[in-house]
């Protein structure tokens, strides 16, 4: 019999897999040996951007950095950054816009250096936080959308909300890595009946979590404990052919600084997100969904259901890169993004 230490981070690591876009972030949870390197991405510390606070309708304090571009018409585009993360995650694309468009990088609530609110967050929660940023940050001009993974859900949100703003303000999206929804039927490379019993777990490890005791403290203890397991699972999860060394350390610091309580509160909201019904708003704009075909928690099937919907859409697939492609394949993600930005600039 496995000691019970093993058992429980096995139980706990396999629960929360099964959040589909989680699963990267967890393995990462498992690797991080509290490691507090400190990562430079040349060029970022020397960008001047300016730190700004803005306040959701219910009063919870968002954080964002805005980098002034070019002036005049230049766009401005908004990034949101997917689950467990922060805007640190963008790190190559925010120094490549440097100079090439006005940029906006949030962090979404309970994430980076946002406060939580209240508890219950959803997708729907985070879309109207994504308006309340456009309408401080992003009040006239056109607007450029880009979101990955949850990301990428939060604007499917918003668009499900305030469909007026899609066409006339904003004008370019870019879904990285992303699905409308069905989360809860990804097989995550796992044998179907492993994958239902996985995602079945899922949603009781949060309300674990959430509810406190001895069973959460030792789930947080496991999520935050060491194991080679965890770096084979960030390897099938997180990364495709190649898991950039910095990257990992990047993603893995942003995760052990998000707190536990949000990782299970957005557990239940990432299984149930279905935005299928509100895709046809983004036909509106000049839409870009890029995926990798070695992501296992949003697999191509999913970008390619989103270009189903919306037909005029621009679909890349990237060749051997999986669910986070923004460190893996930086250079052609940031590369479709200015070419998005410059098209919708016409």
């Amino acid at each position: 019999m496995a000691p019970i230490g093993t058992t429980a981070r096995g139980f706990a690591a396999f629960g929360l897999l099964a959040a589909g876009v989680a699963a990267g972030a967890l393995a990462e949870r498992l690797v991080t040996r509290r490691l507090r390197e400190t990562h430079e991405v040349t060029g970022v510390a020397a960008l001047p951007g300016e730190v700004v606070t803005v306040t959701a309708d219910d009063g919870t304090r968002l954080h964002a950095v805005v980098d002034d571009g070019p002036g005049g018409d230049a766009p401005t585009v908004i990034f949101s950054h997917g689950y467990a993360l922060s805007l640190d995650s963008w790190p190559a694309q925010r120094v490549a816009m440097s100079g090439v468009a006005r940029t906006v990088f949030w962090d979404q609530r309970g994430h980076g250096q946002s406060e939580r609110g209240p508890a219950g967050t959803d997708i729907d929660r985070l879309g109207r936080d994504l308006g309340c940023i456009v309408d401080a940050l992003a009040p006239t001009g056109v607007v450029v959308l880009v979101g990955h993974s949850m990301g990428g859900m939060t604007i499917m949100a918003l668009a499900d909300q305030r469909p007026e703003l899609f066409g006339d303000r904003v004008r370019g999206v870019a879904l990285l890595a992303t699905s409308s929804g069905g989360i809860a039927d990804v097989d995550l490379g796992l044998p179907r009946p492993v994958a239902r019993l996985a995602h079945a777990v899922a949603p009781s490890i949060g309300s674990t979590v959430e509810g406190g005791g001895p069973v959460a403290g030792l789930i947080e203890r496991a999520l935050r404990s060491s194991s080679d397991l965890g770096l084979l699972i960030t390897r099938a999860y997180a990364f495709g052919s190649t898991a950039p060394p910095d990257g990992t350390r990047l993603v893995a610091d942003l995760i052990t600084g998000t707190p536990i309580e949000v990782l299970a509160d957005l557990l239940p909201a990432l299984e149930e997100h279905d935005k299928e019904h509100a895709l046809h708003v983004l036909e509106r704009t000049d839409l870009l969904v890029m995926v990798g075909d070695a992501d296992l928690l949003t697999p191509v099937g999913h970008s390619m259901e989103i270009v189903r919907h919306v037909p005029s859409a621009e679909l890349v697939i990237l060749p051997g890169v999986g669910h986070m492609l923004t460190l893996e394949a930086d250079e052609q993600v940031t590369r479709h993004i200015i070419d998005l930005v410059e098209r919708v600039s016409r």
